[in-house]
């Protein structure tokens, strides 16, 4: 009964990693401008600070980094928990209502991403979402 969704599930698993690990290698780059105008944008994002209220000041460099490593976690969370329960064989109804959660979740990320920015995580974040489709439609049939 699990083979007719757990292969759905687990290449859902293995592209929520995939995502999360490419999102990760942003923190290992600095970025380095190409043009003078790209360098200003750079230097403005690292150290333009904007006082937000109670000695809280962070550059826009900052909260980006706080948004990129939010989403590498989401991703990795996701994979977690998928990869947990399909381990633990968790019944068919309780695997139906997490898969429906995650489809939520990561379709509005999907969304978020088609309409926000480039081609890579858009096409990552679509994968992912076209597996956990595919996955929960195999549940109909068992």
């Amino acid at each position: 009964m699990f083979n007719q969704y757990s292969f759905w599930l687990k290449t859902a698993i293995i592209l929520q990693v995939i995502t999360a690990a490419a999102h990760s290698m942003s923190f290992f780059f600095t970025p380095e401008g190409s043009t003078h105008q790209e360098r200003l944008l750079i230097d403005l994002m690292q150290n333009y600070r904007t006082d937000m209220g109670a000695g809280f000041s962070p550059s826009t460099m900052n909260i980006m980094t706080a948004f990129s490593a939010c989403f590498a976690l989401l991703y990795l969370m996701g994979a977690l928990v998928n990869s947990y329960l399909l381990r633990r064989k968790t019944d068919i109804e309780t695997m139906k209502g997490i898969v429906t959660i995650n489809l939520v979740v990561f379709g509005v990320c999907f969304m978020v991403m088609a309409l926000n920015t480039f081609l890579p995580p858009i096409v990552m974040t679509g994968l992912v979402f076209l597996s956990l489709i595919v996955s929960r439609l195999t549940f109909s049939k068992t």
